[in-house]
Formats: structure tokens, C-alpha cells, sequence
């Protein structure tokens, strides 16, 4: 269930807005006259968001790309090129 909390609350107790954002892991929804205006999420959360965001176009592209009849990687080669970049950086 969605926290709905009034601006007036995150004027007057920005604090135990903040706490609300980190404890419940989600956003919280603040109204303005009775109606949407703002969404206050933690840092972490609007990174994980923003990873899972950045995927999708990215499954988008491939996906269009595959409908156009593009030619991928595949998936013996994909793992070696893995394989090589995680060699790489550990030394």
C-alpha cells in the first residue's frame, strides 16, 4: 500500500520522511490540497529504479533490433567476452 503523506509534513518533519523513505523501501507520495504533487524516494531506491530503467530500454533495443532481423551475439561468444572483462579487472 502507497504512503500518502501531506506537504505539510515534509515541511514540518522532513526527518521522519526521510526515515519512512529508507525503512519501508518505497517511495512516499505527497499531496498538495488534497491532490498529487511530489514523490520522495531515498537515494538507493531512485538508483535501483533508474538500473531497472536503463535495462528495459536496453531489452527494448535488442528486441527491436531482433525484429528487424539483426543478428546478436551469441551465447558461447557473449561468455567469452564476460570472461575476459572479469579476468581484466581483477588484476
Amino acid at each position: 500500500m502507497p504512503i500518502i503523506r501531506p506537504i505539510s509534513d515534509l515541511r514540518n518533519n522532513a526527518a521522519e520522511i526521510s526515515n519512512l523513505c529508507h525503512e519501508a523501501d518505497q517511495p512516499v507520495f505527497i499531496t498538495k490540497n488534497g491532490k498529487g504533487d511530489m514523490v520522495v524516494m531515498s537515494q538507493a531506491h531512485f538508483e535501483r529504479m533508474d538500473r531497472r530503467l536503463e535495462l528495459y530500454m536496453q531489452l527494448a533495443e535488442a528486441e527491436s533490433l531482433d525484429a528487424m532481423g539483426e543478428k546478436g551475439v551469441s551465447h558461447r561468444t557473449m561468455m567469452e567476452q564476460l570472461r575476459t572483462k572479469v579476468e581484466n579487472a581483477s588484476l
